[in-house]
């Protein structure tokens, strides 16, 4: 995932380098939450269910392997997605690049992991024009 300009300079000057080795070394090209291969077209059923194609099995969002009931029409609910994983930080801080605080998740974990830290900005944003509006614009 591209990162915004006004971020950039958070990030260390090699951090192409250090997202590689974590998604393709540490990692071996698997997200680390749900075990979806990197730069693959995979079939999934929206809710975190995939379709592991080297295992030839279903999978939950969590990559453990499950079963689907036999009478289930799974083919007309299946989108196809690519697959892109991208370095996260476990603790949102991004001056903190130790190797046990990165980790590789595809886009679904990603944005699962950041959920709670991307709700706390939308409060802090609201909070702000708010402010703001008070000030300019009394109560």
């Amino acid at each position: 995932m591209a990162i915004r300009p006004e971020h950039r300079f958070f990030y260390p000057i090699d951090w192409r380098e250090l997202s590689m080795a974590i998604r393709f070394g540490h990692a071996q090209g698997r997200c680390e939450s749900c075990g979806r291969p990197h730069g693959q077209m995979v079939y999934h059923l929206g809710d975190g269910r995939w379709w592991d194609a080297e295992a030839g099995r279903w999978r939950d969002g969590w990559g453990r392997r499950i079963r689907i009931r036999s009478g289930v029409d799974i083919l007309g609910r299946a989108r196809r997605t690519h697959v892109v994983l991208a370095a996260a930080h476990r603790d949102h801080d991004t001056a903190n690049n130790a190797d046990a605080n990165l980790a590789a998740f595809c886009q679904r974990c990603h944005m699962i992991h950041d959920r709670p830290e991307h709700q706390r900005r939308r409060r802090r944003t609201l909070f702000q024009r708010k402010a703001m509006g008070d000030l300019f614009g009394g109560p």
